[in-house]
């Protein structure tokens, strides 16, 4: 049974509040949510990648409860912090994958044609990819925090605009610029 988005956010609030209980309680629940997450990421990581779904949960799980400054609001701000840990992990193995290689190809990610909607079956480099994002914070970061909870956590427009305390409008606008802003970086590796 999928719990409801109240009790997560209860069970969050409670956590800030120190109560490790309310930790305890939360994460059987959110486990599957989490796996999914991980699940979506790992399918466009290249073949032969040796990092497992339940390890990419399990190292995002052990960086979240490491959190100790954030003050847990709610469900979608949750699952934002989720899938940057897992964005950073992801691109932290790539790394010393492309080390390990002495400058080897990096892990190729197929990108899903809501993020950029160019050739069908195009690949980019997550390691490009994440370059691009970090520029675009630079630019925008409320549009790199939209990318994140929209491509990467996979929150509806709604849920978004809640984790980022804006308005829907501002969401999709904002999702529609950062989207052609990446097609453009990317389309220049």
């Amino acid at each position: 049974m999928t719990p409801s988005p109240p009790e997560v956010t209860q069970l969050l609030v409670a956590w800030s509040n120190g109560d490790q209980a309310a930790r305890d309680q939360l994460m059987p629940l959110v486990y599957e949510e989490l796996h999914r997450l991980a699940h979506q990421y790992m399918r466009r990581e290249r073949p032969g990648n040796t990092l497992q779904t339940s390890g990419l949960v399990n190292e995002a799980f052990l960086k979240l409860v490491d959190q100790r400054a954030v003050q847990w609001q709610n469900r979608a701000q949750f699952f934002g912090i989720a899938a940057q840990a897992m964005r950073r992990i992801l691109v932290d193995y790539a790394k010393h994958r492309n080390r390990e290689k002495r400058g080897g190809a990096a892990a190729d990610l197929p990108l899903e044609e809501a993020l950029l909607v160019a050739a069908t079956g195009q690949t980019i480099d997550l390691l490009a990819l994440d370059e691009a994002l970090t520029r675009l914070g630079l630019i925008d970061e409320q549009q790199t925090r939209i990318v994140e909870l929209k491509y990467f956590s996979g929150l509806s427009i709604e849920e978004t605009a809640v984790a980022l305390g804006i308005s829907p409008a501002t969401v999709k606008r904002d999702w529609q610029m950062a989207k052609a802003w990446l097609r453009y970086e990317l389309s220049r590796i």
